[in-house]
């Protein structure tokens, strides 16, 4: 049996393990923390349970095919609940639209803002659906993307989509009232995209949506991760937890095995689900990098950060949806401070979880696990968050309660946890404190992406968010699809 170290046990780690081990591979899995999960890493205070990382399932059918890869069943394993609506999105205006997959709601909700925009609707589904049939139907989304060549082969098909233009002008095309083309083009900001520069390939996402629902784990996006834990164990897998790499070790321009900061271990092949640039910097000696050089490295533009508060709230608000964004008056100027200017502006936009809406067990009775991210920029910044953030979260808090009117939320608060951009570098390793990692921008998609398989190095491989096709669950599970294809062409057809 080949042996395969995976460091980091995220869902794309998770995801590729399952695979390459029903395909009678020896696989281990080596994670720093003391539980399972990467960024989808669980916590409980006081009765509150909150999903620290990701917090929406969207593509159920592409979770599924990666359970019956070994022989199980995802809704007979996983207490599924479809959500609906998906999303409610507050406006500065005090309107709201509620983002459901029923078109005819859709449709009398937007002629509320734009009655040109609504007979528009259905035109744009129909645009949306022709990207998802190509990326996902007709599997572009999992072929490797290794050559110049096999990017060249897909342009064409890419710009008569039109997919190659921003999200945003993308949107634009379809609908004027300015609360619809944020509506219509804000799916890159879950993946950490610039909705202005990633390209419009990722607008697949609202048919993606629309034709397979947003779904809810009972029990928290944790309970998907305990569960794929226990396949990749229950076909023979090894997860080695507080246990982090400090070195991938290279013989001969081939990765021969793992050392930690216990041990060392010897395999047939390495793949990393840790962040790319820590991967290649931290991980792998100078000397093997011919192609990731530190100067190179440095010119990767990684995605923004986050600033999280984790409330345990003693009140119902029934205003709040499962999901349920509230938006600053600025759209454009906003996302460039954060992604290019670099500073953390007066004003803010912000997404609520609130798994308590949908699953009682989250909270104690009468109570709320209300989760609220906040887009931030990254650490080139160089903003202290140690004297930055309780000042910070003052604010937020003094919004939500004054301005949005979530009544009596300062006073009615019994957990307030943070996490801010120097936690993601510290506990998960992410550079600049990124929280999606490797920006999906268009000189960073497929061909141009972190390559699933390394350029330089024989038989080291990337997973998860850094690779392609990218982030986000769907993303990280199609990154282990593709990852798995190349090591079992690579190790088992070639006997390498």
């Amino acid at each position: 049996m080949k042996k395969i170290a995976i460091i980091g046990s995220g869902f794309g780690g998770l995801a590729l393990g399952i695979r390459l081990q029903s395909k009678g591979f020896d696989v281990t899995i080596f994670e720093k923390n003391s539980k399972i999960g990467g960024h989808a890493y669980p916590l409980e205070r006081k009765g509150y349970h909150f999903d620290m990382g990701p917090s929406l399932i969207t593509a159920p059918d592409i979770i599924q095919s990666l359970f019956q890869v070994a022989g199980h069943n995802l809704f007979d394993e996983v207490d599924m609940i479809k959500l609906n609506p998906f999303y409610r999105i507050y406006f500065h205006d005090k309107s709201y639209l509620d983002y459901t997959d029923d078109s005819e709601r859709m449709k009398k909700q937007i002629a509320t803002f734009n009655q040109k925009d609504a007979e528009n609707y259905t035109r744009f589904i129909k645009a949306s659906k022709k990207i998802h049939d190509v990326v996902i139907q007709e599997r572009e989304g999992t072929k490797p993307f290794l050559t110049l060549w096999s990017m060249l082969r897909f342009a064409p098909r890419a710009i008569g989509m039109n997919a190659v233009v921003s999200t945003y002008r993308f949107a634009c095309h379809y609908f004027r009232d300015p609360r619809l083309r944020f509506t219509f083009s804000f799916h890159p900001l879950f993946i950490g995209g610039n909705p202005f520069r990633t390209p419009a390939i990722y607008e697949m996402i609202p048919y993606l949506e629309k034709s397979g629902g947003v779904w809810y784990s009972k029990g928290g996006m944790y309970s998907l991760i305990q569960t794929m834990g226990n396949i990749f164990k229950d076909r023979g897998g090894s997860i080695r937890l507080n246990t982090e790499v400090s070195e991938i070790i290279i013989k001969g321009k081939k990765a021969t095995g793992i050392r930690t900061t216990s041990d060392t271990v010897e395999t047939d092949a390495v793949v990393s689900n840790a962040d790319f640039i820590h991967t290649y910097r931290d991980l792998i000696t100078p000397e093997h990098r011919r192609k990731w050089s530190r100067r190179k490295l440095e010119r990767i533009h990684y995605s923004m950060s986050a600033f999280l508060l984790y409330l345990g709230v003693r009140h119902k608000y029934p205003q709040l949806l499962h999901h349920t964004l509230i938006l600053s008056h600025r759209y454009k100027p906003l996302i460039k401070d954060i992604f290019d200017h670099h500073v953390l502006p007066e004003d803010f936009s912000m997404y609520l979880h609130v798994p308590s809406r949908t699953d009682p067990t989250m909270a104690p009775p009468n109570c709320e696990s209300l989760y609220v991210l906040v887009p931030v920029t990254n650490l080139r910044a160089k903003i202290d968050w140690e004297k930055t953030k309780h000042k910070y979260r003052d604010k937020i808090l003094s919004f939500l309660e004054n301005d949005f009117g979530l009544k009596n939320l300062k006073s009615s608060i019994e957990v307030c946890e943070m996490f801010t951009p120097v936690d993601f570098q510290k506990k998960q390793n992410a550079t600049v404190g990124s929280a999606w990692g490797v920006e999906p921008r268009l000189t960073q998609t497929a061909y141009f992406r972190p390559h699933n398989r390394s350029e330089d190095i024989k038989n080291l491989y990337l997973v998860g968010a850094s690779t392609h096709p990218g982030a986000g669950l769907p993303g990280c599970l199609l990154t282990a699809e593709t990852t798995e294809s190349l090591i079992t062409k690579d190790l088992l057809s070639l006997g390498r």
